[in-house]
């Protein structure tokens, strides 16, 4: 059984029974989405960690166990992603764009069973303000590491089925909320690669909406687009700098 399938029925088995006010919206199906996301969901099913990152958790156990929203859309621009801008004040990550998200708290549960889906969902209305409720998760990946913060995470994939106006919800928190049309992050001339602070690796990364896409978030985007078949060749070799914006 791969990651995927033992989330899913991990989710079917606990239901709602937890309570919580998402609990209606803790169901993994892939059902009903549009044909141009279904790659991503066909992908979900057999990927594992390894495909996704060089950073797995820790064999210890340690990490603090917490949870993203990769949420697609579509608007008049076409299939999109919802992304936002942390705070420059805060203390890890400082002004990065990202998935929103954050850490499991025990009333989400069990980072096995639904405590991802609450987080993320939870997160996500608490960050950018959506409705959880016109959210459908349909699939999840396998939790990865970030080891400059030592977050545990696992991307839950949700297609934004009603959507819902959003924005900054708390300015000490986040700085903007904003969505990513798939075409610009598909488009080679928004592909780069940047050289990440202390290591020194060259990870992906995208300019799009007037920032730079980079670390965790852009390094998930990256294998979305190739596992879902999405991916243009590109110029791997264009670097650019972390401080640039535009």
């Amino acid at each position: 059984m791969t990651h995927a399938q033992s989330t899913r029925a991990a989710v079917d088995a606990a239901g709602s029974g937890t309570g919580g006010p998402h609990a209606d919206a803790l169901t993994v199906r892939d059902d009903g989405l549009p044909g141009w996301l279904r790659p991503v969901a066909s992908a979900a099913r057999t990927v594992k960690a390894r495909q996704l990152s060089r950073f797995l958790p820790p064999e210890s156990g340690a990490g603090r166990e917490s949870a993203v929203l990769v949420l697609f859309g579509e608007s008049e621009r076409g299939p999109e992603l919802l992304l936002m801008e942390r705070s420059g004040s805060l203390r890890s990550h400082a002004g990065q764009p990202s998935f929103p998200g954050g850490a499991l708290d025990p009333e989400d549960g069990d980072h096995l069973t639904t405590g991802p889906l609450r987080a993320a969902l939870r997160e996500a209305e608490e960050e950018t303000g959506l409705d959880p409720g016109g959210v459908q998760l349909f699939g999840v990946l396998p939790r990865l590491y970030i080891p400059v913060s030592g977050f545990v995470v696992t991307p839950v994939l949700g297609w934004w089925r009603t959507p819902s106006p959003v924005g900054v919800v708390d300015p000490a928190e986040t700085a903007r909320v904003f969505t990513a049309s798939v075409a610009d992050l598909t488009d080679p001339a928004h592909r780069v690669t940047v050289a990440h602070p202390g290591s020194g690796h060259l990870g992906p990364a995208f300019l799009v909406e007037s920032t730079l896409v980079w670390g965790f978030t852009a390094g998930v985007i990256d294998r979305i687009v190739h596992y879902a078949g999405w991916e243009r060749p590109w110029d791997r070799t264009r670097q650019v700098p972390l401080d640039r914006r535009s």
